[in-house]
């Protein structure tokens, strides 16, 4: 099949797409090592990992299992469905309930995750500040956590209601994040966050 063919039997279909059609059709796609994918409100992004990146993430995964145990559900880059239309998210950090199972297709349910980290990309910051956050909010998820690398600023999300946060606390890095009163219960250590 050709670009082109590709493109019109998409165009023919798009009244019917669907988030398990959508990432078939990006599983078929040469996507550059190191890069993650999401469809955010029905657009595909794809990000890079930088290293800065991925050192905050191990640091909130390490912090997540200091405090929950190494058997704690911790996903990283794994698909998600939420609410809203198309909404195929892979946080960078999800903490999942104790309970939580699995679907069918190997991911989680949005309604098992109890906190989210998103490390800030440059070409995909308008998602996790905009649309995701939005998302997250109506997913009820109890703590959204954003860490900003170019601000050098955590921001965390609470008291999620309607569809928008209710609370946010905003720090800088080497302050620690107070989550203690949060579902989450955490203190996070910025003072080792790279900065990009």
């Amino acid at each position: 099949m050709t670009v082109l063919e590709d493109r019109i039997e998409m165009a023919d279909e798009s009244e019917k797409l669907t988030l398990d059609a959508l990432f078939e059709r990006l599983e078929r796609m040469p996507v550059p090592e190191g890069y993650k994918v999401e469809i955010v409100e029905g657009t595909v992004f794809m990000s890079p990992q930088r290293n800065a990146h991925w050192q905050i993430i191990r640091r909130i995964v390490r912090a997540l299992e200091d405090l929950f145990g190494m058997d704690a559900k911790i996903a990283s880059d794994v698909r998600i469905d939420f609410p809203g239309v198309l909404n195929g998210l892979a946080p960078d950090v999800a903490k999942l309930r104790d309970k939580a199972v699995q679907t069918p297709q190997g991911g989680w349910y949005f309604q098992d995750v109890e906190f989210i980290g998103e490390v800030i990309s440059k070409g995909t910051a308008h998602n996790d500040y905009g649309p995701k956050k939005s998302t997250y909010a109506l997913a009820e998820i109890p703590v959204y956590l954003i860490v900003d690398p170019y601000q050098g600023k955590c921001h965390v999300y609470t008291q999620p209601k309607d569809g928008e946060y209710l609370t946010e606390l905003s720090v800088t890095f080497g302050t620690d994040v107070d989550m203690t009163t949060t579902p989450l219960g955490l203190t996070l250590k910025t003072d080792e966050f790279p900065r990009d």
